[in-house]
């Protein structure tokens, strides 16, 4: 809800905010980098207060966050009020997205917070398959601001009510100072590097498939009714990687991780160079993409200990956010002055790195992991 509610809920109210407004639409959809510029930033603040915390009043209180950001925007007759609502909204992100839900699960159940994070994502998967068909129809047929008035509501009074009510109570003074004290033991910088790059450069690849790829489809010469259908290939194919990882939990994270990589390097090689296989290279990407949101809570939890990985998430995450907030920006670049296939050429390029810097890390692996 809280995902639908921030980061997707302007690819479907976008339109009807600017077809009202007037307002310019490179800062109506620059409002959702704003915020996520936001988020980087306060990203490595949240990871700490779960260290001290446990996480539980924070996740309580995204949902609230994120609501008022909504009732600002439901309410916003000027731009400029309109971007301190994504402010708003930027700062509910940063205290109950991924990074810290993943924080607050190893804050909570350490080791055993593998499987709540693997559930977790796989639920979230449909989290643009419930929220924009649903959001699209009460926009038909109350407003947009109605709309974002009745959405705002419903987080403010199911989400913080479910989170109290779902996670245990946080951790005791005595176990959080462990967890700070624990947090502050050294960790292999190259080790951390290669993860937070690893991250990084798959979410500047999911950020640039997610908004630009009916533009890259019909800049390859497919009509738009062909470029929405094949985009719709995503979606399914995310969740559907999702359960297969339920059922090979038991391998090392890190055979996620290059299983992911090496579908998504495919995926998109397929779509810049082999036409005819598009919907192919889709559902791999789909499928590469589905199984990174479980690398980046399952990875760093087998590599280090649950008080680092907690602490470290929130900081680990900065350079991703950050990637994402520019993402549309170069990505609308290279699109309007060197095409479709320049986009894809560069993902592709990403891709392969990414596949790379997953081998090293495996190389570096004590042992060879199952």
């Amino acid at each position: 809800m809280v995902w639908g509610g921030s980061f997707f809920i302007l690819a479907v109210m976008g339109e009807p905010i600017l077809r009202e407004t007037g307002w310019d639409g490179h800062w109506v959809y620059g409002a959702l980098s704003l915020s996520l510029m936001v988020s980087a930033l306060l990203a490595p603040l949240a990871s700490r207060l779960v260290v001290r915390y446990g996480g539980r009043l924070q996740m309580a209180a995204s949902g609230i966050v994120v609501g008022a950001g909504l009732l600002i925007v439901a309410n916003a007759h000027s731009l400029q009020v309109f971007l301190l609502a994504w402010v708003v909204i930027g700062v509910g992100m940063a205290i109950g997205l991924y990074e810290a839900l993943f924080a607050t699960l190893g804050a909570l159940y350490a080791e055993r917070a593998g499987r709540a994070i693997t559930g977790i994502t796989l639920i979230s998967g449909f989290a643009t398959t419930i929220t924009w068909p649903l959001v699209a129809f009460a926009i038909e047929q109350l407003g947009w601001r109605v709309t974002c008035t009745a959405y705002a509501l419903m987080l403010i009074v199911v989400v913080a009510p479910l989170y109290l009510w779902v996670l245990p109570a946080g951790l005791n003074g005595t176990e959080s100072k462990t967890v700070v004290a624990a947090s502050d033991v050294s960790i292999d910088r190259r080790l951390y590097l290669s993860l937070m790059w690893i991250f990084a450069i798959g979410a500047i690849i999911m950020t640039a498939v997610s908004v630009q790829l009916v533009a890259v489809l019909q800049g390859l010469g497919h009509s738009l009714a062909t470029a929405i259908a094949l985009s719709a290939l995503l979606g399914p194919s995310q969740v559907a990687s999702r359960v297969l990882q339920i059922v090979a939990r038991k391998r090392h994270p890190i055979w996620t991780a290059l299983v992911s990589s090496v579908l998504v390097a495919v995926g998109v090689s397929l779509v810049a160079l082999a036409p005819g296989a598009t919907a192919l290279g889709l559902l791999l990407y789909g499928c590469g993409n589905g199984l990174r949101a479980i690398v980046r809570g399952l990875l760093p939890l087998a590599l280090m200990p649950p008080a680092q990985y907690v602490a470290l998430m929130g900081k680990m995450s900065r350079p991703s956010l950050i990637g994402q907030a520019l993402t549309p920006l170069v990505g609308g670049y290279l699109l309007q002055h060197f095409g479709a296939m320049s986009v894809l050429a560069t993902l592709a390029g990403l891709a392969v790195v990414n596949v790379v810097l997953v081998l090293l890390v495996m190389r570096s692996l004590p042992g060879r992991p199952v």
